[in-house]
């Protein structure tokens, strides 16, 4: 069991038979003593992001939450397929909401880490920066290059960000998975 003063960033709990991630916590002090801990919680199964207040008098269920390496191999009819990475026969597949968002930022054979809650995979975590190659970009109007603006790319997973005017087609660009942004050219 977790007691309240345990709790803080980066701590799994079990709430409601779900497992939870601590993505932010801080402390209120109330009048006579009372404290309170304000916290953001991201479900680790459907992703999904929660405020929660929790009292001093609570106690939590650590979540056993394993992670592990595995590669992405194709998607099919709202599926998506993973391995181990070094044996192919050994497949598993996620739903779309299991996924999340992140999902248009996968590609074949790239390595992501996979969130194993009760011998079940239940979700996967991008690296928090990824390099992807921009197969559609508008062309840069001549003269518009010296005022600071953005146009909509297109990169090889199919996904949509914003972007430089100075980024074009074939570039390969530095992505944010967390925030879903441009970050930097790197050819």
């Amino acid at each position: 069991m977790i007691s309240f003063n345990e709790l803080e960033k980066g701590i799994s709990i079990i709430m409601d038979g779900q497992p939870y991630e601590i993505m932010e916590a801080s402390k209120m002090f109330k009048g006579r003593g009372h404290s309170v801990l304000q916290t953001k919680l991201k479900n680790l199964i459907n992703g999904s992001v929660v405020s929660k207040t929790f009292h001093a008098s609570d106690n939590f269920e650590e979540a056993e939450i394993k992670r592990k390496k595995v590669k992405f191999l194709y998607t099919s009819k709202g599926q998506y397929f993973f391995c181990q990475p070094n044996d192919p026969s050994q497949r598993f597949s996620l739903s779309e909401d299991q996924v999340g968002g992140q999902a248009k930022f996968l590609k074949a054979d790239q390595i992501v880490e996979s969130v194993v809650f009760q011998d079940q995979q239940v979700s996967i975590t991008l690296p928090i920066k990824i390099s992807l190659k921009v197969v559609e970009a508008p062309p840069a109007v001549q003269g518009n290059r010296a005022q600071p603006g953005n146009k909509m790319v297109v990169l090889e997973t199919g996904a949509g960000v914003n972007a430089p005017l100075f980024i074009k087609e074939g570039d390969v660009i530095e992505i944010n998975t967390q925030k879903q942004e441009y970050v930097r050219r790197i050819d």
